[in-house]
């Protein structure tokens, strides 16, 4: 069974980060990664960017496009896809085909900023 593991933590301490610190982390989470990788356990990783690149497309009718990061916190994440796109336009035209097929809710669209494709078999 695949299990996501859904990184959180306050943003603001993040960002706030020298390149130095971040590379600090950044170097003991590959550690982390590189054994999960050589057991064959480990899937995609990504990092996305912050909250303040994110926009959120309203699951309404009709769809409603919101910048920012605007989850109700009644609503939890359940899953999240990797696309690729050019840009944020394609990203939205791919949540609203989305959201035809699975109204209510809100889909979260933000830029990766690293992705290690991981080592599990296709």
């Amino acid at each position: 069974m695949l299990y996501a593991i859904l990184c959180y933590h306050d943003e603001d301490t993040v960002g706030s980060w020298s390149k130095e610190q971040d590379a600090a982390v950044m170097t003991k989470l590959a550690v982390v990664q590189d054994k999960l990788a050589k057991q064959g356990r480990l899937g995609p990783v990504a990092r996305l960017l912050p909250t303040t690149s994110a926009t959120t497309l309203r699951k309404d009718d009709p769809p409603v496009v919101i910048d920012g990061p605007y989850a109700e916190t009644k609503e939890q994440l359940l899953g999240f896809y990797v696309v690729d796109c050019n840009n944020l336009d394609e990203a939205l035209d791919v949540a609203r085909d989305l959201a035809a097929v699975n109204p209510g809710g809100a889909y979260e669209i933000r830029p990766v900023g690293v992705l290690f494709p991981g080592s599990l078999p296709t």
